[in-house]
């Protein structure tokens, strides 16, 4: 039967729980184990697809079509469990649930309440959450213990444990061990009042995991053990990284994580556990021998996690090439109002990610203008991919009102149109074109190089689309079509031929791409703008 570990949060939020319950996914995974993992999102949004990336991030877009909390972006990213819609529940969708149930009469003229039925529709949903032959299944509960909006998720949990032997679940409890600079200790009273929360609807945690900037001492851990009811063996450090968070799984070992959970649910000790890739990958990143600048001339570059799996996968790229990549963060309405060389100087490869409305996309095409002028490798996704194209169509192809029908609905040329199947729709919820679809790659392009395979399946979430009205004006005009959506033949990529890298592509790669495996696309982007950076110094180097 599969084993459950429900992983809660205390004292305050955003303490990375995520990345906490992505990095135990990892220890399990290195013994043998089958991991599935969840996220219980305490929101009343049945998903985050309807909210602004200001407010929550960036929406993660899982295989499966569904849009997601960025929190399973991490779970992809260390981890190879499988994940879907299955993998993401909130207030909103259990609550959604709940009430079809009772109009369609399914509760048989119940009195409908959180206790059982809205229980029981979050334990019928984690259940789901478990892939099929888990061995494991992590669950990460939303929010801060103490919080109205978790409780019902909480008295779900508790139930659910009550429920199985004692051996087939756990819980683990994520917490703060502040450090007061004025009197130079860290404190355990927020500890203790966050565990004290959990004990109130009756749930003990089995190991606490302290995030801290500073060690732990044995005393703080003895006292922590003893107000809080829990072994000084299961009371795990888990102190700030100095590298990158993938150096967490390897933190979290050294301090016995994996260890307590093993004991805990008497699961197979192994004798050894390798984790060395993930060591030499953590080496690299600490020692690069290379450093390149990007600019990501984005509509969301105050907030960093709106363009989260970007920044990753260009960091995942840089260090298979011993590089570490800076980002030069540009907002795109900026380049309406200032010398666009200046923003751009120096760096050695643009990249232009996506966004919906008419904000930034001047500015945006701006930037495509510079970068295909300058030779620069140029990346475009999604939004990013149809700036290319109305760029190219204006400047290059002589379509001079060329436009996006989602900015001007009514402009004379639009290279990029409402796709046919949405015309009709008025609901913004999961109604986008969503998940994997097929894409055949043209033979004799760079995206054929840079693939090396014929098809290839990439992750959408769009509206618009390239207008195949306009693609034999400008394919003449030299910007290619290189990936195709045969079925209904959407163009999924263009490039330039003849450049070193000037790439967009309507799919979201990014969601793809994995610390110990970059994505081809990233991969051969930032090598690309690594060789201008190396041909430019070399250049400058015989000028001295």
């Amino acid at each position: 039967m599969t084993k459950f570990i429900f992983v809660t949060g205390g004292v305050v939020s955003s303490l990375g729980k995520g990345i906490t319950t992505a990095a135990l996914a990892v220890l399990l995974e290195k013994r043998g184990l089958k991991v599935a993992i969840q996220k219980l999102d305490p929101y009343i949004n049945v998903d985050p697809g309807t909210m602004s990336p200001f407010e929550h991030g960036e929406v993660y877009v899982t295989e499966d079509g569904y849009e997601a909390d960025l929190d399973l972006g991490h779970y992809e990213r260390f981890s190879n469990a499988p994940i879907g819609r299955h993998s993401n529940a909130t207030t909103g969708s259990i609550y959604s649930e709940v009430i079809r149930k009772e109009r369609a009469g399914e509760y048989l003229g119940q009195t409908v309440q959180v206790i059982p039925h809205i229980t029981n529709e979050i334990k019928k949903a984690i259940t789901s959450g478990a892939a099929e032959g888990a061995d494991i299944s992590i669950v990460e509960i939303g929010g801060t213990a103490g919080d109205i909006e978790s409780l019902p998720f909480l008295e779900a949990i508790r139930q659910y444990a009550l429920e199985r032997p004692k051996t087939q679940t756990m819980f683990v409890h994520l917490t703060l061990l502040p450090y007061l600079k004025a009197s130079g200790e860290m404190k355990t009273k927020p500890t203790q009042q966050s565990v004290g929360k959990l004990r109130e609807i009756g749930i003990q945690p089995d190991v606490l995991v302290c995030r801290c900037e500073h060690p732990m001492t044995e005393g703080m851990r003895s006292k922590i053990s003893l107000f809080c009811n829990v072994r000084e063996s299961d009371v795990i450090q888990e102190i700030d990284v100095p590298t990158t968070i993938y150096e967490v799984p390897l933190d979290l070992q050294k301090h016995g994580l994996d260890s307590a959970v093993v004991n805990h649910l008497e699961l197979p000790s192994v004798a050894k556990v390798d984790m060395s890739d993930w060591q030499d990958l953590v080496t690299r990143w600490a020692n690069p021998k290379h450093e390149i600048e990007i600019a990501v001339v984005g509509k969301y570059i105050e907030l960093h996690d709106a363009y989260k799996s970007i920044y990753e996968s260009l960091a995942h790229a840089g260090t298979a090439h011993n590089t570490k990549v800076h980002f030069r963060k540009i907002a795109a309405e900026s380049l309406l109002d200032c010398e666009v060389s200046e923003s751009l100087k120096g760096i050695n490869g643009v990249l232009v990610p996506g966004g919906f409305g008419e904000r930034g996309l001047e500015g945006k095409i701006n930037a495509v203008q510079w970068a295909r002028e300058n030779n620069s490798p140029t990346f475009g996704i999604c939004f990013g991919m149809q700036a290319i194209t109305i760029e190219y169509a204006r400047n290059v192809a002589g379509i001079k009102d060329a436009n996006t029908s989602e900015v001007d609905e009514n402009c004379a040329n639009p290279v990029i149109d409402l796709m046919a199947e949405q015309e009709n729709v008025s609901d913004k919820g999961g109604t986008m074109r969503l998940g994997a679809y097929a894409c055949r790659v043209v033979p004799n392009t760079r995206l054929a190089d840079i693939y090396d395979r014929d098809m290839v399946f990439e992750r959408h979430r769009h509206r618009w689309e390239f207008n195949n009205t306009y693609r034999e004006q400008l394919e003449k005009a030299g910007l290619t079509a290189s990936g195709i959506f045969e079925k209904r033949d959407l163009v999924e990529a263009v490039e330039i031929s003849d450049h070193d890298f000037f790439v967009g592509v309507q799919y979201h790669p990014e969601f793809k791409s994995k610390p110990l495996a970059p994505h081809p696309l990233f991969d051969h982007f930032v090598a690309a703008s690594l060789r201008l950076m190396l041909n430019s110094n070399s250049a400058q180097s015989v000028e001295a």
